[in-house]
């Protein structure tokens, strides 16, 4: 069997990575850090597409239920990761998937990563963006029919901000400010969350008066689209072995404590956060919340501008993950004596995915078919691949017949699930397309 390399990193949701870097997974994080870091995890850009999600699922109820539902698995996802780490020995999640699924499995979870670190680094520019076009509405305003200048359009100010800051931030060997930035992301987070629950309170001037509001969905499927959004929004299980790994307390119901309380943590945010923005706006709610109050509102821009630092601070942590797997690719499989963290071939990759990034988030104009995306690829790492691994560990745990008979049902069932939400989000995100 080849030797899987042994790096711990991995994407803390979407904004971070852990503070344990790539080769440094010794034991000594405590619980209460570890239920911080799956919170920063999980809390981040997601948070803007809650309240659409909210409208799309037919109102405040059906989206409670979709969320329970979902909690379900994301928690079950979490404990069988942790026990994956346990029973393969792994510090990171391809390699835990690598040794229980065996070498095809692990390779087409090392795809999986790159392709959700692609689009994830996709809806932050697309994030960036639609912050950019509204800060221009404040501080430039244009009376209708009146041209907006050259050079005040987003897709030129995103491209200037992506070449002269982005990709000089980008890179740098080794990214050393995460600390940094996953104070700011989850300030950002608890901050918007604050803002939209007064906003619909205190009813400033601007705001519709009377929203439009849909009783029900407009179809099943329009009710499972929701899934998507959910798996983005508390996606942190790429990061749940190597966080699992830096336990100091390493037993597993320690870390089905920790999971719970993280999990019902961010259910807590994502909840008021969806709740009032769809009580706020009903069916007229933008796929990006902070779209649909007045590019005025002083509280709002402050909320635009924390949200678009913080996510130019963390793009380039997730380019740096997305450069981290194609290193270890190269460095497998290619010849060439050249090292793979060097400026040779460190500087093109890092180029070639800023403008791979760039040229999609153009191509893309809506958050929400970004998410469509990103969430189908998230059904990997929160169903698929866990499933597999819970299958595969009990070819390897001595356990009784009918426990193992239970666990591997569970398995076959989460399999099955990711599987559904991963065809039905990725058919409805193309047709989105079309």
């Amino acid at each position: 069997m080849e030797e899987w390399p042994q790096e711990s990193g991995g994407l803390v949701g979407k904004e971070a990575p852990i503070a344990v870097g790539p080769g440094h997974t010794s034991p000594g994080l405590s619980s209460l850090g570890a239920i911080f870091i799956l919170m920063k995890s999980a809390l981040g850009a997601g948070l803007l597409n809650f309240p659409w999600a909210f409208q799309q699922a037919g109102g405040l109820g059906p989206a409670f239920l979709v969320e329970l539902v979902s909690l379900l698995f994301l928690l079950s996802g979490l404990l069988v990761l942790g026990y994956a780490a346990s029973v393969s020995g792994q510090p990171s999640y391809q390699a835990a998937v690598h040794r229980l699924c065996g070498p095809g499995v692990g390779k087409l979870c090392e795809a999986c990563f790159i392709v959700n670190l692609l689009m994830i680094s996709v809806a932050f520019l697309r994030v960036i963006g639609d912050q950019l076009e509204k800060l221009h509405e404040f501080l430039l305003p244009t009376v209708p029919p009146a041209p907006r200048p050259w050079y005040a359009d987003q897709r030129f100010l995103l491209t200037l901000l992506s070449c002269l800051v982005i990709l000089p931030l980008s890179v740098p060997r080794e990214i050393g400010f995460q600390k940094y930035t996953s104070i700011l992301g989850t300030l950002a987070a608890c901050y918007l969350t604050l803002v939209i629950v007064l906003q619909y309170y205190l009813w400033p001037e601007g705001l519709a008066q009377e929203p439009r509001f849909s009783q029900s969905p407009s179809s099943w499927s329009s009710m499972f689209s929701v899934f998507p959004t959910i798996c983005f929004g508390f996606q942190c299980h790429e990061a749940a072995v190597s966080i699992y790994c830096s336990l100091d307390d390493q037993r597993l119901s320690r870390w089905a404590l920790v999971s719970t309380l993280s999990l019902l943590a961010c259910c807590l945010v994502y909840s008021l956060t969806g709740a009032y923005g769809f009580l706020t706006f009903g069916a007229d709610v933008s796929a990006d919340i902070l779209m649909s109050y007045p590019g005025g509102d002083v509280v709002i821009i402050v909320a635009r501008v924390l949200f678009a630092v913080s996510i130019v601070t963390v793009y380039p942590i997730v380019l740096f993950l997305g450069r981290s797997v194609l290193q270890d690719v190269w460095r497998r499989s290619c010849r060439v004596p050249a090292d793979p963290s060097g400026p040779r071939v460190r500087m093109p990759l890092t180029a070639a995915w800023v403008a791979v990034t760039l040229t999609l988030t153009l191509l893309l104009p809506d958050l929400s078919e970004v998410i469509g995306i990103i969430g189908g690829i998230s059904a990997f790492f929160i169903f698929i691949f866990p499933g597999l691994c819970l299958i595969g560990a009990m070819n390897t745990e001595p356990l009784g017949t009918r426990l193992k008979c239970c666990l591997e049902l569970w398995g076959v069932v989460s399999v099955l699930v990711g599987t559904f939400i991963f065809g039905q989000s990725t058919v409805a995100a193309v047709l989105e397309l079309f």
